[in-house]
């Protein structure tokens, strides 16, 4: 299945350079509807008012996680199937394998490029 460029993008971080560094990227490969979050919390509240395409949330934030966020996600029958990116500096396997028990589609380590960002996209949409 091919990319939707013009669905609805969340990108949950509480660094703002990381939600600028992470916007540009989506606005290189394409994507112009881009919401953003400082945290878990302010993401579940504005998923709740707007049907997302994609999240791209980091992990590690405050007061809810990024791991948090993911479980209250796919807890929720209306959100369970919204297609999840974590994003993190860490690359602990552990990490990794909570993340996929809790359901995420794909995982970015930082520093990340257009490239790697349009791949891990492409493969959560992928048939």
């Amino acid at each position: 299945m091919a990319v939707d460029l013009s669905m609805p993008i969340l990108v949950v971080d509480d660094y703002n350079t990381m939600i600028r560094i992470i916007r540009n990227l989506l606005k290189q490969l394409g994507f112009d509807d881009i919401d953003d979050a400082s945290d878990g919390s302010a993401a579940l509240a504005k998923m709740k008012e707007k049907k997302y395409g994609l999240v791209i949330s980091d992990w590690n934030m405050e007061p809810m996680t990024g791991y948090e966020l993911l479980k209250e996600v796919r807890a929720d029958g209306s959100l369970t199937r919204t297609p999840f990116i974590m994003v993190t500096a860490e690359s602990k396997t552990e990490n990794v394998i909570a993340a996929k028990k809790a359901g995420v589609n794909n995982y970015i380590v930082k520093p990340f490029n257009a490239q790697t960002l349009k791949a891990k996209i492409d493969a959560v949409f992928a048939d």
